[in-house]
């Protein structure tokens, strides 16, 4: 066994795929397999579930797979400690929600880039307990989302406050006005959206049960429909005043319990996190 078979290894859990794998790693699938099959002969156990379809991690390849990050992570640490050049370089990923994307994405791109010249970021979006799961099962080295989060495994840093408001064609007045229209008629994202859960609890609170919805997943979209007349949402003010200030759009202040987000940085509880992802951290620490 050596470095190379662990990451082999840990590309084919990424990917859930061998020929994935091979391509990420820029090898072909025989080696993959070869090199896995050997890693199972020396710890005489199956690290991998094959099927039809994907490739999953048994326990004891969820086992290794937690290792084999702490090695690889030891000795990028001893590169940098034993070296004669101590920058940080590598890759780092980093997912968000997309509206915590669109707005500070570009700022943080700018820091690292600035600050970690030789660190490259790759950034995804989805939806709040898809980050969660992607940050626990290492397909992500952090997240943003909404806090808290209550999870053994994973450490959480406060990055900011964020306030949601409901955003309404320019007709509507007030809340008041917006909750005494005959059916509610929503804008959302797709079921597991933070925002969408806020909304409905809000219509909950005011013993509205069932709504028409509309949904579409882009914060463009969103404010299209919003803006001819379809229907109203909720969203991050910040988006809303930084980008679509100009729309014909109109905000609505929303009560605290509903309104009010913290959100955080989550990671991996690791023994010894990655020299670049301590160089990540330290942005917000």
């Amino acid at each position: 066994m050596n470095i190379n078979d662990l990451k082999l290894f840990m590309a084919v859990a990424f990917h859930g795929n061998f020929t994935k794998a091979a391509e990420a790693s820029y090898t072909v699938q025989s080696n993959v397999t070869a090199r896995i099959k050997s890693l199972e002969e020396e710890f005489d156990t199956k690290l991998f579930l094959r099927t039809s379809r994907k490739v999953e991690l048994t326990s004891a390849g969820e086992t290794l797979l937690h290792y084999s990050k702490q090695i690889i992570n030891l000795i990028e640490e001893a590169k940098i400690s034993i070296g004669k050049n101590d920058i940080v370089n590598g890759q780092i990923k980093i997912g968000f929600l997309e509206t915590t994307m669109a707005h500070k994405g570009p700022s943080i791109v700018h820091e690292m880039a600035d600050k970690f010249p030789l660190i490259d970021l790759h950034l995804t979006s989805s939806m709040r307990d898809t980050l969660i799961d992607s940050v626990l099962n290492y397909k992500l080295d952090a997240a943003f989302i909404p806090a808290p989060v209550y999870n053994e495994e994973l450490k959480q840093i406060h990055v900011n406050d964020e306030r949601i408001v409901a955003v309404t064609p320019i007709f509507v007045k007030n809340l008041e006005d917006l909750l005494e229209q005959p059916l509610m008629k929503a804008i959302v994202f797709d079921q597991g959206c933070f925002f969408r859960a806020r909304l409905e609890a809000w219509l909950i609170s005011h013993n509205i049960m069932n709504y028409h919805k509309t949904v579409i997943n882009s914060i463009e979209g969103v404010v299209n429909f919003i803006e001819s007349g379809i229907g109203f949402s909720f969203l991050p003010e910040e988006i809303v005043s930084t980008f679509y200030s100009g729309r014909k759009i109109k905000t609505h202040a929303l009560p605290k319990e509903i309104g009010a987000v913290k959100n955080a940085l989550i990671y991996r509880k690791e023994s010894v996190p990655s020299p670049v992802l301590k160089a990540f951290i330290s942005l917000f620490t």
